[in-house]
């Protein structure tokens, strides 16, 4: 049976399943506490929803049984068979607003398969389509895609992995359903009812015309970012197993790489994800280059002021009192690049007007009569605009 499992579904799955758990450990070490707790409210938000989902079905549908519905259990349970399921899972019968259609489910010891009335009454006709549906969703029973989710998770949201992993088991899923359909043809039918195609219109040569414009750089690029591959490439590996398909444009990878995957809320939802990122980032890399650039300009600041403080405590230690102004102690007004200085006499706080704010050095005396600095931001200038000179130590003065 392992002809039925893609090739790739196992390296991806191992990958996705070796990242989300490392994001998972990563979230417990780094914030144990809330994250311990966000993955055990996901894992009984989880678990809640599938059994209110079992409660939901068992109650508003009817199981099938050699009793209910023969024709479709015998198929049913042949299907296991075929796919050597020892024991077959639950299957019902639920009102689906008569399409054709149906999906599988797990909780703690139940595993069960959900079909549409639409199912039942395309029996008659169409044996091997019902068929394939039960082998898809048989499929994603026995390769346990509904286990593990949570552990992964972190990882589907990866551009390109989570992506490719999801397409991977498709297609896996879709081998699983060819085994039970019994022809290729009948699978193919059986993905073009579900994609509203007629089927008759999709036989390998179809297949392989349609596949050609995935070439083009935005099909390419839908794709990439979904977690469905497009029917004709889906239909093509029905028909030949070991297809060989076209390659996508290769420049779509490098859009893509940006685009996280977030499964059904679609390809246009991750675009969005990807504008507001790239948005937020911008903005913050503006934001950074500008205060860079504004803390350059004041470290200079600090350096060319440093001749004028030293001054000031020469006056201070002489005189033994503050200076009225700068002018009375006989320090110069401006630095030598002309940048505008003030004192005040109270507290000798020196302040440097420049263009983006100002800059205020605040003195101060120890037991020792020794004498220190501290540079702040005044109005205008943001604490983030400060040099490390200024945020992290004391410009001291002997």
């Amino acid at each position: 049976m392992k002809d039925l499992v893609y090739s790739r579904e196992r390296s991806l799955g191992a990958a996705a399943l070796g990242i989300g758990v490392l994001v998972w450990l990563g979230l417990i070490v780094g914030a144990f506490g809330g994250a311990l707790f966000a993955l055990a409210a996901s894992f009984v938000l989880l678990q809640a929803a599938r059994f209110a989902l079992i409660a939901h079905v068992q109650g508003k549908g009817i199981e099938l049984s050699e009793a209910r519905f023969p024709d479709v259990h015998a198929q049913f349970i042949a299907c296991c068979e075929r796919l050597q399921i020892e024991t077959p899972p639950k299957a019902y019968i639920v009102n689906g607003r008569g399409g054709l259609g149906a999906f599988a489910a797990t909780v703690p010891g139940t595993r069960f398969v959900v079909l549409t009335p639409g199912v039942v009454a395309a029996m008659g006709k169409h044996v091997d389509r019902v068929r394939f549906y039960f082998g898809h969703e048989l499929g994603r029973l026995r390769m346990q895609h509904l286990g593990v989710a949570l552990l992964r998770w972190p990882a589907m949201w990866l551009p390109l992995l989570g992506a490719a992993y999801s397409r991977a088991r498709e297609t896996t899923r879709d081998r699983h359903g060819l085994a039970c359909s019994g022809s290729p043809e009948g699978a193919a039918r059986a993905l073009a009812a579900l994609s509203a195609v007629h089927g008759k219109n999709l036989d390998g040569s179809t297949a392989g015309s349609q596949e050609k414009p995935a070439s083009r750089f935005w099909t390419s690029f839908h794709e990439l970012t979904a977690g469905s591959s497009r029917l004709p490439r889906r239909v093509a590996r029905l028909m030949k197993v070991e297809a060989s398909l076209p390659g996508r444009d290769r420049f779509a990878y490098l859009l893509a790489m940006f685009v996280p995957h977030v499964g059904r809320l679609g390809v246009r939802f991750g675009a969005l994800i990807m504008v507001c990122a790239v948005a937020v980032t911008a903005a913050v890399a503006v934001t950074a280059y500008h205060d860079r650039k504004v803390q350059a300009e004041v470290a200079r600041a600090v350096a060319d002021s440093g001749p004028v403080r030293d001054a000031l405590v020469s006056f201070y230690h002489a005189n033994k009192h503050v200076p009225g102004s700068l002018e009375a102690a006989g320090i110069p007004t401006k630095l030598p690049d002309g940048t505008p200085l003030s004192l005040d006499p109270k507290g000798m706080a020196l302040t440097v007007a420049l263009e983006k704010g100002e800059l205020v050095f605040t003195p101060g005396i120890d037991k020792k009569d020794r004498m220190s600095w501290q540079c702040k931001n005044g109005k205008g200038l943001k604490p983030s605009q400060l040099p490390p000179a200024c945020s992290e130590m004391t410009i001291r003065v002997d």
